[in-house]
């Protein structure tokens, strides 16, 4: 399975993915832990995938998503941003909204 292979199956496998430095409990970086953080605070359950301990993943996801930086949330497949956007989403309380809206759904 090539690497873009291997970042489909995962987006196909979790409904809520985020690309990041570290993990939620050990975020590596101050934007991970950011976009961490607000996914908690917004009740999502996600699957956190450390871009520093895949270093295919991490050279091949900018490309995949033509999105150059980390951390990277991905909803049903479908790329949603960075850090900042993350935290806007949650502040507007679109986060909750959207992570509710895929609770119940099975991939």
């Amino acid at each position: 399975m090539d690497i873009n292979e291997q970042i489909r199956a995962t987006l196909a496998n979790h409904s809520i993915v985020l690309f990041m430095k570290g993990t939620p409990e050990f975020p590596m970086c101050g934007f991970s832990s950011r976009a961490a953080k607000a996914l908690s605070e917004a009740g999502a359950e996600y699957h956190a995938v450390n871009v520093l301990a895949d270093s295919q993943v991490r050279a091949a996801l900018p490309h995949f998503a033509n999105w150059p930086t980390f951390p990277q949330l991905f909803i049903q497949g479908e790329l949603i941003g960075g850090c900042d956007i993350i935290e806007d989403l949650n502040a507007a309380g679109e986060l909750a909204r959207m992570a509710s809206d895929v609770a119940g759904v099975a991939h």
